[in-house]
């Protein structure tokens, strides 16, 4: 079996993700077997982990031998700010950790990484830097428009037709065609990064699904002609399902996910069952690619409190779609 390369962006070195990520590498016995590259700045790493009272030579020291995994590398990132104030937005990391991530997709384009894992970034740093896409799946649509940004637990997974735009334009994005491909680009990346067939299910938009269009027409209009379509097609997918109920019966059906039509829909149930455990999953990509479901958390940044096991779920599950 090849050995798989796998990079590592650290997010905004003022939040926690720094901080997750250093001590979801730091134990190599917990890690799968593979090369991770940090992509990062070597004397801030350093720094980072004293501060944490982790030891630099678990991730530092040379390997005596090639068979020795997990590996670590650092892939220098040049332009790195010249000091750090935890817990603030600011355009110097913004930038910072957008070179890092552009960096890494960079590689992975090259076929230098199978997979990436990203640590949070701060949106308004990113503002702040001048970089125009809202997050990693924002850049990462820019190369692969059909990439969807899902989440996974061992319970619950679901997948978002759409993500960061208002409540107000995700309902205008609610068309037949457009959520046609969606279902199809989705079943399609399942195929690719799991074996096994997984179960599409659909939730609907207004309460009880429209209630036979007297709560609203979209399920008539839009959402239960893709579905059908979908289904003719050969699709396993079911729906639309009303949404107060859609996400309690998909716990117990393992391999099932759920197509939530915007951003709350879908990370409000979803936070509640795993906020401590769950992975988001950029799904379409040519290459893998998974973070923690939370955010910065800049209120914590700097104190050591910050929780790794999403960022340690992160890495199990790009090693696990490799």
């Amino acid at each position: 079996m090849t050995i798989p390369r796998i990079g590592v962006t650290l997010g905004d070195p003022a939040g926690i993700g720094p901080e997750v990520a250093l001590k979801a590498l730091s134990d190599a016995s917990s890690l799968p077997k593979a090369r991770f590259t940090l992509f990062g700045n070597t004397r801030w790493i350093k720094e980072e982990m004293k501060s944490l009272g982790l030891n630099p030579e678990s991730l530092f020291q040379k390997t005596s031998s090639k068979q020795d995994l997990p590996e670590f590398s650092i892939h220098e990132i040049q332009k790195s700010p010249e000091s750090i104030k935890k817990g603030l937005p600011s355009p110097e990391n913004g930038m910072f950790s957008f070179l890092a991530f552009e960096t890494a997709v960079r590689e992975a384009q090259n076929h230098n990484l199978q997979a990436i894992i990203t640590a949070p970034i701060s949106k308004h740093s990113w503002e702040k830097g001048g970089i125009k896409w809202a997050g990693h799946t924002d850049f990462l649509q820019s190369f692969y428009p059909k990439a969807i940004m899902s989440f996974w637990s061992k319970k619950l997974k679901v997948a978002l037709f759409s993500h960061h735009v208002s409540l107000m334009e995700a309902v205008k994005k609610i068309e037949k065609n457009a959520l046609l491909d969606f279902i199809c680009a989705l079943d399609m990346s399942l195929r690719t990064s799991k074996p096994n067939p997984f179960k599409i299910y659909v939730a609907g938009l207004n309460p009880h699904a429209g209630e036979s269009g007297l709560l609203g027409q979209e399920e008539e209009k839009e959402i239960i002609p893709a579905i059908e379509e979908a289904q003719n097609k050969g699709l396993n997918i079911h729906g639309p399902l009303s949404p107060d109920v859609i996400f309690r019966k998909a716990l117990s059906i393992p391999d099932a996910i759920i197509v939530a039509l915007y951003h709350d829909q879908g990370l409000i149930p979803f936070k509640l069952e795993a906020f401590d455990k769950g992975v988001n999953a950029t799904l379409g990509l040519p290459f893998v690619r998974t973070s923690p479901d939370h955010g910065t958390a800049f209120d914590i940044a700097g104190k050591g409190l910050a929780d790794p096991t999403s960022m340690i779920e992160a890495v199990h599950l790009a090693y696990d779609f490799l």
